[in-house]
C-alpha cells in the first residue's frame, strides 16, 4: 500500500500504520486526506492490493460416467437427479422386500386359519422336506417359500395374542408396499420425500457459516474508483470538448461578464454548455442522426481556460458530421428507467422522432443511427423525456408550437419521424426544442436572441390562461 501511495497510484491517503500483532491479528489502519473519498479509496485498495481477492472454482464432475464442467445451476440440478435416482432405487429395494415379507405373513394367516389341520400334518410328516411339500399340497394355497416360512415359525408365535400381532404386521406391511408403489408411481411425490430427506439433514448437522456472504456486484465498475461529481461540459463549434469541475465556476447577476468557460481560435466558439455527474453517461446525437456514447469520467478533464481535445478522437464520428445535441443519462443499466423513458429527437425542417430510451442502452463504439435523417435536412435537438411531457418548438420566424408527447408515437431507432412544426419557407427552420413538464405550468420558457437579448413567459398566466397554447403536432 506504501508503494502505492509514494508512485501516486492511489492518491487520497496520508498514513499507513501496521498495528498487527499476535494478540488482535492483522491490522493496517490508514488515514485518508482531508478532501479524500472513502469510498474512491478502497475501491482502488480493492483493485490494486490484495485486499479483496478473488479465487477461481473449477467445478468438474463425473456425470453419466463422463467428466463435465458445472456451473451453480447445474450442480444443484445433477445433486437433485442423483437424490432422486436414489430415492427411486431405494422405494424399489424397499417394496421388494415389504412384498416378500406381506408374502410369508399371507402364509402365517392361512397356517392360522387352518391351524389345527397343520399341526396334525407336521406331526405326522416323518421329515420336514415331507412336512412341506403336504403344506403344498394340501389345498390351502401356500407356495414353497411360505411352507418353509410355517416349519420355522416358533410355537410361541402360535398363541391367541402372537396371532393378532401377525394381522397387524400384516395389515401395516400393506400400507407401507400401497404407499411404495405411489411413491414410484407419482414423480412430484418423490420430490417431496426428497425435499424433506434434506430439511432433516440440514436440521440435524447444520450449522452457522465459517464464512460470510456478501451480496457485491460481479465486478468493480471505473465509477467505482472515481469520485461523483458535478462538471461542466463544454463543446466548441469546430468540435473541441472538456470537463471542469463545477466548483470553478462562481454565481453572477443578470448583466455581468460572465466567466470564461474556455479557451478557442477566432473562428470556433462555445457551442454546447451543459452540467453532468462524472457517474453520467453521455448521448451524443450528430447532425446526420447517428448516436455514439461516451462516459463523463471519460472525457478530458481540464481548466476553464483550457481548450480541450478534439471530440473525434474520442468518438468515431466521421469529419463530415459534428455533434448537434446531448443527453446525459444517470444509469442505461436501470431496467424499469430505460423502458419508461424516451429521447425525442427534432430536426431543422419540423421533424420530430420519439426513441425508447432503451434502444439507446446497448453502446457501440461505431454508433448507431438515431433518425434518418432526408436530403436538405439536418439534427437539431435531442431531449429525454418520462412520455408525460410537453413538447414545444420554435422557428426562426419567432413563432412556436406547443403539443402533448402524446402525439408522437413511438418508433424504432431507424425512423424518420412525423412533422413537429410546419415550416413556411427554405429561409425559415427550428431553432430550438424544449420539453416542459405537463403537470407543472408554473413553470417559465426562456426565449434569448442571437444579439443576446432574452425574455422570459409563463406557459400559464395568472389567470389561468395559456400564454402557449396547446395545438396539434404539425400546426403552425
Amino acid at each position: 500500500i506504501g508503494e502505492l501511495v509514494n508512485e501516486k497510484i492511489i492518491e487520497g491517503i496520508a498514513h499507513v500504520n501496521n498495528e498487527s500483532n499476535e494478540k488482535e491479528g492483522t491490522r493496517i489502519v490508514i488515514d485518508l486526506k482531508r478532501d479524500a473519498i472513502a469510498t474512491v479509496v478502497i475501491n482502488h485498495l480493492y483493485k490494486h492490493t490484495e485486499l479483496q481477492t478473488s479465487y477461481g472454482i473449477n467445478n468438474v464432475a463425473i456425470v453419466k460416467g463422463r467428466p463435465k464442467l458445472l456451473n451453480l445451476k447445474d450442480l444443484i440440478s445433477e445433486f437433485v437427479e442423483f437424490r432422486h435416482e436414489v430415492v427411486v432405487r431405494r422405494t424399489q429395494y424397499e417394496l421388494k422386500e415389504a412384498q416378500k415379507k406381506a408374502h410369508i405373513l399371507q402364509g402365517y394367516l392361512i397356517a392360522l386359519d387352518h391351524l389345527d389341520e397343520v399341526i396334525a400334518l407336521i406331526r405326522s410328516s416323518s421329515t420336514p422336506e415331507m412336512a412341506k411339500e403336504r403344506l403344498i399340497g394340501a389345498g390351502w394355497g401356500l407356495d414353497e417359500i411360505q411352507a418353509k416360512a410355517i416349519l420355522e415359525l416358533r410355537l410361541q408365535r402360535l398363541t391367541g395374542m402372537e396371532r393378532e400381532k401377525i394381522k397387524e404386521e400384516y395389515e401395516e406391511i400393506m400400507k407401507q408396499i400401497a404407499y411404495l408403489t405411489n411413491l414410484l408411481e407419482n414423480e412430484g411425490l418423490r420430490y417431496e420425500v426428497i425435499k424433506k430427506e434434506l430439511t432433516e439433514i440440514k436440521d440435524k448437522f447444520g450449522d452457522e457459516r465459517k464464512s460470510e456472504i456478501q451480496y457485491l456486484a460481479d465486478e468493480m465498475r471505473m465509477e467505482d474508483l472515481i469520485e461523483e461529481e458535478d462538471v461542466v461540459i463544454t463543446i466548441s463549434h469546430q468540435g473541441y470538448i472538456k470537463r471542469t469541475s463545477a466548483t470553478e465556476y462562481r454565481q453572477q447577476n443578470r448583466g455581468g461578464r460572465g466567466a470564461i468557460g474556455g479557451r478557442t481560435k477566432e473562428e470556433d466558439w462555445i457551442e454546447h454548455l451543459f452540467v453532468a455527474s462524472t457517474h453520467h453517461t453521455m448521448l451524443y446525437f450528430t447532425e446526420k442522426g447517428r448516436c455514439f456514447w461516451l462516459k463523463v469520467y471519460q472525457l478530458p478533464e481540464g481548466e476553464k481556460n483550457s481548450k480541450g481535445r478534439a471530440i473525434q478522437n474520442l468518438i468515431q464520428i466521421p469529419p463530415d458530421d459534428k455533434v448537434r445535441a446531448i443527453v446525459a443519462v444517470k444509469d442505461l443499466e436501470d431496467k424499469e428507467f430505460i423502458s419508461s423513458h424516451f429521447i425525442v429527437l427534432c430536426t431543422r425542417r419540423g421533424i420530430i422522432k420519439k426513441t425508447l430510451l432503451e434502444d439507446f442502452s446497448r453502446p457501440r463504439a461505431t454508433g448507431v443511427n438515431a433518425i434518418t435523417i432526408v436530403e436538405g435536412d439536418e439534427l437539431l435537438e435531442a431531449k429525454m423525456t418520462d412520455g408525460k411531457s410537453e413538447i414545444m418548438m420554435a422557428v426562426k420566424s419567432g413563432r412556436a408550437i406547443r403539443f402533448h408527447e402524446s402525439k408522437v408515437r413511438p418508433t424504432g431507432r431507424g425512423a424518420i419521424g412525423v412533422t413537429g412544426i410546419e415550416v413556411d419557407n427554405e429561409q425559415d427552420e427550428v431553432v430550438g426544442m424544449i420539453c416542459v413538464s405537463g403537470e407543472d405550468h408554473s413553470k417559465t420558457v426562456l426565449v434569448v436572441s442571437e444579439k443576446g437579448f432574452g425574455k422570459r413567459t409563463f406557459i400559464t398566466d395568472e389567470t389561468g390562461e395559456e400564454v402557449y397554447r396547446i395545438t396539434n403536432r404539425g400546426g403552425k
